[in-house]
């Protein structure tokens, strides 16, 4: 079976925990365990968020004064590199000798004229203090906004369009090697009124980046890794339940909240009406029992 693994933010790094080199090994390598479980016998592909490194790197180059810090583009394709560095090491040593791995710096084509250029949405960054937020807002030219207790940084948030590494990351898999690509959503890019692609700051949706690599693949099943077991109806009351297996129609009449579950509610509908393959929203840890059809919510055409 091939399959596109989305890893949430929360397999490289908990809320609130420092962004050190150590911490984010530690949680890479217990999503690699749960990883390792499927592995075997299956096609896989893993994408990955990157948001608290990339606004880490930000801050570290802002503390050199002498050039200007690198854009968002260039900053996504460092966090690619490292984040698929630690996860091929922690993978392989878990895996067999002879199982390949291999991570692409995945450039993802945006449309200029997309209107979340507008309306800044997409979290990176740590989470500040509203004094340090409205600071660094004014010092910095930001858009701030609420994240929890605390405030984060926002950017332009385009749909992906095109994938341009696609043939080699096809390529890769057929060949039986674990591919690590589209990491953060992938690169965002795009061309310019004479057809010359450069970088854009901005960041794409991960969910949705992987939805469009899953469903360009010809992926068998689609699955957004989070930390929670599910989509809940209800939830936070003493009536939330947990839907099981739904359709793209029946999940997308439901009265869910906003926030991080509605990119990745779209995304899993989005793919399974492209391709009529499932897509499963659940918690890494239950990874084996949701490619077994047993954990998580599935949708599926019907």
């Amino acid at each position: 079976m091939r399959i596109v693994v989305a890893l949430g933010g929360n397999a490289l790094l908990r809320r609130g925990q420092p962004l050190t080199a150590e911490n984010q090994r530690t949680n890479i390598r217990v999503a690699a365990e749960k990883i390792a479980l499927v592995a075997p016998g299956n096609e896989l592909v893993v994408a990955h968020g990157n948001g608290p490194q990339v606004g880490l790197l930000a801050l570290q180059a802002a503390a050199y004064a002498d050039v200007a810090p690198y854009p968002l583009d260039v900053l996504g394709a460092q966090t690619e590199a490292m984040i698929g560095y630690v996860i091929e090491q922690e993978l392989g040593n878990l895996l067999p000798v002879e199982q390949p791995f291999a991570t692409l710096l995945t450039m993802i084509e945006v449309d200029r004229d997309d209107p979340a250029f507008l309306h800044p949405t997409k979290p990176i960054g740590p989470v500040y203090d509203r004094p340090t937020a409205e600071r660094l807002a004014a010092d910095k030219g930001w858009t701030v906004a609420a994240d929890g207790d605390g405030f984060r940084r926002v950017v332009a948030s385009p749909r992906p369009r095109r994938i341009f590494e696609i043939r080699p990351i096809r390529s890769l898999l057929e060949q039986g090697t674990i591919v690590i690509c589209a990491g953060g959503g992938g690169i965002p890019t795009m061309y310019d009124e004479h057809r010359k692609l450069h970088g854009v700051e901005a960041v794409i949706d991960k969910d949705l980046a992987s939805a469009l690599l899953a469903q360009e693949l010809e992926a068998d099943l689609l699955v957004i890794a989070t930390d929670v077991d599910g989509v809940y109806t209800g939830w936070g009351t003493p009536q939330q339940q947990r839907l099981g297996t739904v359709t793209p129609d029946e999940l997308e009449r439901l009265d869910l909240p906003a926030g991080s579950m509605g990119p990745k509610v779209e995304a899993a509908c989005g793919f399974v009406r492209a391709t009529g393959h499932d897509a499963v929203i659940g918690a890494l840890a239950d990874i084996a029992d949701i490619i077994g059809g047993t954990a998580g919510t599935r949708v599926t055409s019907g």
